[in-house]
């Protein structure tokens, strides 16, 4: 993440006036405003939005908010005093409310457009207009930009009311979606994955919503109830929340030429991003064209990394849509996401994912988002031959980098020091044809065992005889090549650190969102502190109650095994 030299910014933030010496809003001060806003940013209803990167919008404040939680580690990053949090200031703030902010601060927030596409495939007919005009931020509102502690970060409030993207729907999000945001980025950030991060999580004592949803031990595939839910506002921090389907919009209408300033405005958004997010590894001294191409290059370098970090930890991002995936390289939007628990190449949590958004085929998804981002930057250099063959060859690599970086990811899962694709293609057929669970299974693998039976807390059924032998064998094999140059202390040490203990298991998550529903939030803070230390070893009452299988009687549950966008 760039860092920036800010002199004025406090050495503790206490006070909505000291959150205002740190505000710095680049995006409105660098990009263009729609030109058919309103000065006011009372602009709800949905509309189309031709050109401009951003719709001055307010929030929509919820009724009577109450504090459910802060994150205690991420303020501490920023510098904000704990107490900040427990403040009328902070709470009339952050719950939507920016109608009394010190001057230096805007009183309205911004939303922005995006398009979409869907696995490489171009979509316009989600937008109520058919153009792709009405398509972006929809319950999703900026209200900050600041630099703290020498890094920018833009705050946004998730569920914070209608904007001209909402498309008819009312812009809010329900507690429970709420409660998982919340928790879900904190504990990514714990696992050491590029992820946006969790400030705080405000719920309405009085606001309510209707969703569907899935009634108690449903078995449906879709929500088969309607239920009222109470409305919350999160707040989310990311050091920018630009899109590839930001960037593809622009490039959309550039390529169009939809209207006289498409490919100034293209222009305008890619230098913001290299700004943001990549002016420590490209120097701004170089031509623009050469910039471009070293963005595509970085931005690979990192979306690479992140999903090689998803693989690792067992994460399914279920919707990774090009509107879902950060320019920065970072995990972002926590929809329809989940944890691979027992073992399956093609988990996907989310009813309307499909197979192409799948737990092993986010490589592939994130391919297509690549290629887009690049198409995207194509209108940029087409009046310099070399620099568009750079990024064609750039595009062209991923594969081959992705690749590399998955086989460095197995290698240190696995305990080895060169990549065996024997062992692993072995392993990965062993696991299919049992019945094992992902992150129990690397983390009872990380204490080195030399017999099978040392590995069955992570089965769900016992293997076969045929397949225990193979088991074994493999099991031999590997302990072997991992011992071969370093002692078993050591081994087990630096496996640990790559392969948590404990994961984010949505069984375990329901009951502490169902009791915080009814304002007991015990749960949900316990949770939140075993998922924040998820390598260490902690007592053995948590073991008992978090390092576990999922009980027979939550398999193909609604709401807990699959779940819809509901939120």
């Amino acid at each position: 993440m760039p860092k920036i030299s800010s002199s004025d910014t406090p050495t503790k933030v206490r006070s909505l006036e000291d959150l205002a010496k740190a505000a710095d809003y680049s995006l409105l001060e660098k990009l263009n405003c729609d030109p058919q806003a309103t000065e006011s940013g009372e602009d709800f209803a949905p509309r189309q939005v031709f050109s401009g990167h951003y719709v001055p919008v307010k929030p929509t404040p919820i009724a009577h908010p109450q504090y459910v939680a802060h994150s205690e580690v991420f303020f501490r990053e920023l510098g904000f005093d704990d107490d900040f949090a427990h403040t009328d200031a902070f709470k009339q703030f952050f719950s939507g409310d920016t109608s009394a902010l010190p001057k230096s601060m805007n009183p309205y927030g911004w939303a922005t457009g995006y398009a979409l596409s869907i696995y490489g495939t171009e979509y316009t007919q989600q937008c109520p207009f058919r153009t792709g005009n009405g398509y972006g931020d929809g319950r999703a509102i900026s209200v900050l930009e600041a630099v703290l502690n020498g890094q920018r970060w833009e705050m946004q409030l998730k569920g914070g009311g209608p904007t001209p993207y909402c498309r008819g729907a009312d812009g809010r999000a329900v507690f429970r979606s709420s409660i998982r945001e919340f928790v879900a980025q904190e504990y990514m950030h714990a696992l050491g994955v590029p992820t946006s991060r969790s400030l705080s999580l405000f719920v309405s004592e009085t606001e309510r919503v209707n969703r569907p949803w899935y009634s108690e031990g449903s078995y449906s595939m879709d929500p088969d109830i309607m239920v009222s839910n109470p409305v919350a506002i999160s707040t989310r921090v990311a050091p920018s929340f630009l899109r590839v389907g930001q960037i593809e919009l622009f490039g959309r209408r550039a390529r169009k030429n939809e209207h006289p300033n498409a490919l100034s405005e293209l222009k305008l958004i890619v230098e913001h991003v290299i700004e943001r997010e990549y002016r420590n590894q490209i120097d701004a001294n170089l031509a623009f064209t050469d910039k471009v191409v070293l963005l595509a290059i970085e931005f690979r370098e990192r979306l690479t990394s992140l999903i090689a970090h998803w693989m690792r930890v067992g994460y399914c991002q279920g919707n990774f849509n090009s509107d879902n995936c950060a320019c920065g390289g970072y995990t972002l939007d926590y929809g329809p996401f989940g944890f691979c628990e027992r073992f399956d190449p093609y988990f996907q949590p989310w009813t309307g994912g499909g197979r192409h958004f799948s737990f092993f085929n986010q490589s592939a998804a994130a391919q297509t988002n690549f290629i887009m981002f690049c198409k995207a930057l194509e209108p940029l250099l087409t009046v310099t031959s070399d620099a568009l063959k750079k990024l064609h060859d750039v595009r062209d690599g991923f594969s081959s980098l992705m690749q590399d970086k998955l086989e460095k990811m197995w290698t240190a899962k696995l305990g080895l020091n060169a990549f065996d694709h024997e062992l692993y293609t072995q392993l990965f057929q062993l696991m299919m044809q049992s019945s094992v669970d992902y992150t129990i299974f690397f983390r009872e693998l990380s204490k080195i065992p030399s017999e099978l039976s040392e590995l069955k807390k992570s089965f769900y059924e016992a293997p076969s005889q045929a397949l225990s032998e193979q088991w074994q064998a493999w099991l031999t094999k590997w302990r072997s090549a991992v011992l071969k140059r370093e002692d078993p202390a050591h081994v087990s040490e630096k496996m640990k650190r790559v392969n948590p203990k404990f994961t984010w298991r949505e069984w375990l998550v329901v009951p502490a969102y169902k009791q915080a529903m009814e304002g007991d939030y015990s749960l949900l803070h316990e949770l939140r502190e075993v998922l924040n230390n998820p390598y260490e070893e902690q007592s053995a009452e948590t073991e008992q109650k978090f390092y576990q299988l999922r009980p027979q009687a939550f398999f193909d549950t609604g709401g807990v095994s699959h779940y819809s966008c509901s939120s």
